[in-house]
């Protein structure tokens, strides 16, 4: 019974979620209801102790990197820079590669260290022009930008700074580079297949005769500042929240420690504020980038930053608050799923399975799309059962490498389930809905969860690391 309560709270958000209700007021809803069912005196204290508290948790951490991602992503479009990096792509590619050029600049920013919601933000206003200009519908954006931002440069291609491929480094004595031939080869299958479904998609509409579409939301303005900036200039601003985020990551660290305090200077004697910087180094790293990169865009672009400035600031605040919100109860949602007995029910029962990659691969993953995390289900995974996965990896002679890359692709794998923050936080930034987009980004998720087996076979057939 317990099992059946967690399938129908995680059911019963993915079905609102896609027929288009807000998660902001669902996700609470679906959480709850399960826990009134399996315990009623539980969920006024799940409410407060753990999903409000987890929600919050996360708005602290994240909401300052929505809001400047934003704000990036409206001052490059008003700039004019997206038009004209728009021009020189498909002068450089053609117009009939757009959605190509859209995943490689996706794929630089992501492993670059660019947060996957900045990546959102800094990219749509480049997507929404060039395929407007190519004549490729919109509704194709979402599962465009989820190959190039959401799958091998998360977790599969060796060196990614994601933290997707960060986790598995403390449960198993690896680094980043783990596996890098296995990575390497899932990240090649998934961009392979990735694009031949997406140019598929894109030729059956041309067939159909439809266009970009028309009566949408949240288009990217019009650009009418006069003739365009030059495409290298234009671009600096990306190529600098790139390398600023990267300075910032080794500095930080240098600069204040592990940790850092400071004593607040109020009446009384405070107690000191205590902060781990060694967890949110690199927040503070991809938030200095970002006030770089915005900084950068004004210097560069003041005469018609300034004209639109308040109002495209305005309009990009809410689209921030929005999309933060979303994600913010995705992840109570996911707290609390996670502290009710079917859960437990749920992960036993994956423990059953024989081998030890494909039991880890088939638990992270499950994990990941029942809290709509893929670093939240994978922390929860080897939490609980690294050990056991370490154990029967050794007796099978089966490197840590290996693991880490299992579960580094896994975790991106069938976390992309309707009810996934990144997911719904990309379309309301793209301005479309689960019944028009979702489709393609599902397709995206099965390729992205194919890969890992490809990499799991590939090993057994190979031996290759």
């Amino acid at each position: 019974m317990s099992l059946l309560i967690v399938l129908a709270a995680l059911s019963f958000l993915m079905i609102v979620a896609y027929r288009g209700y807000s998660v902001i007021l669902f996700a609470p809803v679906a959480a709850l209801g399960a826990v009134l069912l399996v315990d009623p005196s539980l969920v006024a204290p799940m409410f407060t102790g753990l999903f409000m508290d987890k929600m919050v948790g996360f708005l602290k951490l994240y909401f300052p990197v929505f809001l400047l991602g934003a704000v990036f992503g409206k001052l490059i479009e008003i700039s004019g820079f997206s038009k004209s990096i728009v021009a020189a792509t498909v002068r450089v590619v053609g117009a009939s590669r757009a959605m190509l050029a859209i995943v490689l600049v996706c794929s630089v920013l992501t492993y670059g260290g660019v947060s996957l919601f900045v990546v959102v933000f800094a990219v749509y206003p480049f997507a929404a022009e060039m395929f407007r200009q190519s004549g490729i519908p919109k509704r194709l954006i979402p599962g465009t930008i989820a190959l190039g931002a959401f799958t091998f440069t998360m977790d599969a291609l060796p060196g990614t700074p994601q933290i997707q491929n960060i986790i598995p480094t403390a449960f198993f004595g690896t680094n980043t580079w783990a596996a890098p031939w296995l990575g390497t080869i899932g990240a090649i299958f998934i961009l392979a297949l990735g694009m031949s479904y997406l140019e598929w998609r894109r030729r059956a509409a041309l067939r159909a005769g439809e266009g970009y579409g028309d009566n949408l939301l949240n288009e990217p303005a019009e650009f009418s500042g006069g003739g365009l900036a030059n495409p290298l200039i234009a671009i600096l601003p990306l190529v600098l929240v790139g390398v600023a985020n990267k300075v910032f990551t080794l500095l930080i660290p240098r600069h204040y420690g592990s940790s850092h305090e400071f004593i607040p200077s109020v009446v009384g004697t405070p107690a000191p504020v205590v902060q781990e910087v060694s967890k949110i180094a690199a927040i503070w790293a991809v938030e200095g980038a970002l006030l770089v990169g915005i900084a950068s865009v004004l210097l560069l672009a003041w005469k018609p930053v300034l004209k639109s400035f308040a109002e495209g600031t305005r309009s990009a605040i809410s689209g921030a608050m929005l999309a933060a919100m979303n994600t913010a109860s995705e992840y109570g949602f996911g707290a609390v799923i996670a502290a009710l007995p079917g859960f437990l029910v749920v992960a036993e029962a994956l423990s059953a399975i024989p081998d030890p990659l494909v039991n880890e691969a088939i638990t992270v993953t499950a994990l990941a799309g029942i809290t709509g995390s893929a670093s939240g289900g994978m922390s929860i995974a080897l939490a609980a059962m690294s050990e056991t996965f370490i154990s029967n990896a050794q007796a099978a002679s089966i490197p840590m490498e290996v693991l880490h890359r299992v579960a580094a692709m896994a975790s991106g794998g069938m976390d992309t389930l309707p009810h996934n923050g990144a997911v719904i936080t990309l379309l309301a930034v793209t301005g479309l809905t689960h019944r028009q987009a979702y489709k393609d980004i599902f397709a995206i998720t099965l390729i992205k969860t194919l890969a890992v087996f490809v990499v799991i076979a590939t090993f057994y057939l190979t031996g290759w690391v």
